[in-house]
């Protein structure tokens, strides 16, 4: 045990779990603000299991279930890019696949890109994932049954915690110039789409923006070999 929690894969994990698992008590009472019973709220935390799209279902409801639907479809898209990575990176193996396709949020993914060795990733993802998932369930359940209460959960600086751990986890990857300057562009190309399309679509324009300018300036298969030192990489003469 000690050994474990010596590892910063599993340090981090823990630490994204308690900010994220307490902005659930944020989500429980807004959900039942919205009109859900706190059956509905705990069930969607326990089975949706992406605080963003559960966030966009609550926010939507009022427009009626098929709004509700489409705006939590859209955020849970990025789900599926991260599990596709996940799966090369973790290589999961029968009934864990499922497993790890339920625990597969921005948490989990962050702290498994962060580590630095294939064990460290794999600690990593399965303390963020299971972590949060237990603390986000608690939390959504006190926030359920203690929100009328609760009056506005923002005036307790909730609805940031999430945010931090989040940029918590970025940081350190912004040491090279090109992230940073990915990074801005993300951020700016998000701002700018939010006043112009639905919910979670300003995240995939962010993503297909990111895409693109990583396949612009990555070089080529003939760059990377014409930068290769005479004898490196090719037949011995």
């Amino acid at each position: 045990m000690k050994q474990l929690l010596s590892s910063p894969a599993v340090r981090m994990g823990l630490s994204v779990s308690i900010a994220t698992g307490l902005y659930g008590i944020s989500f429980g009472a807004l959900a039942v603000a919205a009109g859900l019973n706190r059956w509905q709220v705990q069930a969607l935390s326990a089975l949706m299991f992406t605080g963003g799209s559960q966030f966009a279902f609550v926010g939507t409801l009022s427009g009626g279930g098929m709004s509700a639907l489409v705006a939590a479809s859209l955020l849970g898209i990025r789900n599926a890019v991260y599990g596709a990575q996940l799966n090369g990176l973790l290589t999961p193996r029968g009934p864990l696949r499922l497993l790890m396709a339920h625990l597969t949020i921005d948490e989990s993914f962050a702290t498994t890109m962060a580590a630095g060795t294939a064990r460290e990733q794999r600690r990593g993802f399965w303390t963020a994932g299971v972590g949060v998932w237990l603390l986000w369930n608690l939390f959504t359940f006190i926030g359920a049954w203690a929100g009328d209460s609760m009056s506005d959960p923002k005036i307790w600086g909730l609805d940031g915690a999430a945010v931090a751990a989040f940029l918590g986890l970025l940081w350190p990857r912004l040491r090279s110039r090109d992230a940073a300057a990915l990074a801005i562009v993300c951020a700016l190309v998000t701002v700018l789409a939010v006043p112009f399309t639905p919910p979670g679509i300003p995240l995939l324009v962010a993503a297909v923006v990111a895409l693109l300018m990583h396949a612009v300036g990555r070089p080529s298969a003939a760059d990377r070999s014409a930068g290769q030192p005479s004898g490196v990489g090719g037949s011995p003469e």
